[in-house]
């Protein structure tokens, strides 16, 4: 694969300062250095000089590819509405890899999307990591799973209301989901006691297969809650299990800010750029963001695409800064802090030696309105350029 040696540009690392004047080297998909004067030799060299590098954004709660662009029942395969309780499933067999808006994301300088079910079930499923590059799910698999969806409010209620099953209310949400903890926890400890004794192991269900990683902490519950009580409740359920969560949407976050931020739990905040089609988004504001990272919250903005398409994380996070968002902290909102927030961030996030090299140039500063995308680069191979 090609050395590249992009000169002379302002690169917004995410790992320290914002560096002047400064070079980054790419070798074999991966970040080689960044820094002062570096030694490219025999690299193809590109004077950057006057512009801006950025790594490749991440959007950190989109449902991009399962939903289909411009489909009906078709291509809508990101709500399974036959069962509240569904974490066997994997957004991976639901991702329609060609999908338009993945390159509609990709030329906004979206390199990142974590994507998966909607919110109809009170467990939805797995989410997935995936690059906004690529032919196949394969090919644009960066992580799997990251996350374990689940709902609550609005959403379950009204779909089995619907269907006059079980949850009709908050009650029985929480009911359904703590029920279904429980099952799993109690599978997984018979398994743990049984040691590969098949006379003991219980009889295999993939429900309660896919909790195990849950409940051993190596993904989170990422949890739709949109109104403050709604939050409250995800969060004592996943402490009565000892479970690690995001709180996604947060939307009354500003309403709990010092709570949030007593609780060290990270908020995914959005999408606020839309009308308030619902009674628990009364309260939507751009403000939310800037409230709860001043109180202390790590946040993460992201789009709920389709809701908002993907190609519009960038102006999401330039309107939080208009309604009281650091601009650096919202540049980390869709760069560092999400990497963190969903664990990819040994990958990507950061422009530092070793990591991804999936990279954005813009021709001014990225947050100003009028900024251009010039060029994207996905491991390290440019895959928009407007030259």
């Amino acid at each position: 694969m090609q050395r590249i040696l992009l000169k002379d540009a302002t690169i917004f690392s995410m790992a320290g300062p914002v560096l002047e004047d400064s070079d980054l080297l790419i070798e074999e998909g991966k970040i080689a250095a960044v820094g002062k004067s570096i030694d490219g030799e025999g690299a193809k060299s590109i004077d950057l000089s006057g512009k801006f590098i950025t790594p490749g954004f991440i959007d950190a709660h989109c449902h991009i590819g399962l939903f289909e662009d411009s489909l009906g029942f078709e291509g809508d395969d990101g709500n399974e509405m036959t069962d509240p309780v569904t974490p066997q499933l994997r957004a991976i067999d639901a991702i329609y890899p060609t999908d338009r808006t993945f390159d509609e994301a990709l030329a906004a300088g979206v390199t990142v999307a974590i994507t998966g079910p909607g919110s109809a079930n009170v467990i939805g499923g797995q989410f997935a990591a995936v690059k906004t590059f690529g032919r196949t799910v394969e090919e644009k698999l960066l992580s799997a799973p990251v996350a374990m969806k689940i709902a609550f409010g609005e959403n379950p209620k009204r779909v089995y209301h619907g269907q006059r099953k079980s949850p009709s209310t908050r009650m029985a949400t929480a009911s359904i989901l703590r029920e279904a903890l429980f099952k799993a926890k109690e599978y997984m400890e018979k398994k743990e006691t049984a040691a590969g004794n098949s006379e003991k192991t219980p009889a295999f269900d993939l429900k309660w297969e896919a909790l195990i990683p849950v409940l051993k902490r190596e993904i989170p519950l990422k949890a739709h809650a949109h109104r403050a009580d709604d939050i409250m409740t995800a969060i004592r359920i996943a402490e009565e299990f000892g479970l690690r969560i995001t709180l996604d949407h947060c939307t009354e976050g500003h309403l709990i800010a010092d709570l949030l931020a007593a609780k060290g739990l990270p908020a995914i905040v959005g999408p606020s750029f839309s009308d308030r089609s619902k009674v628990e988004l009364r309260n939507l504001t751009f403000e939310t963001p800037g409230i709860l990272a001043k109180a202390g919250v790590k946040i993460a903005i992201m789009t709920d695409s389709p809701v908002i398409p993907s190609q519009y994380l960038p102006l999401c996070a330039k309107l939080a800064v208009r309604n009281g968002l650091d601009a650096q902290e919202a540049l980390k909102a869709i760069t560092i802090n999400p990497a963190e927030i969903v664990g990819i961030a040994n990958r990507v996030g950061s422009l530092e030696a070793g990591k991804d090299a999936d990279l954005v140039v813009f021709d001014r500063h990225p947050l100003a309105f009028e900024a251009e995308v010039e060029m994207v680069f996905i491991n390290g191979k440019r895959v928009v350029s407007r030259e």
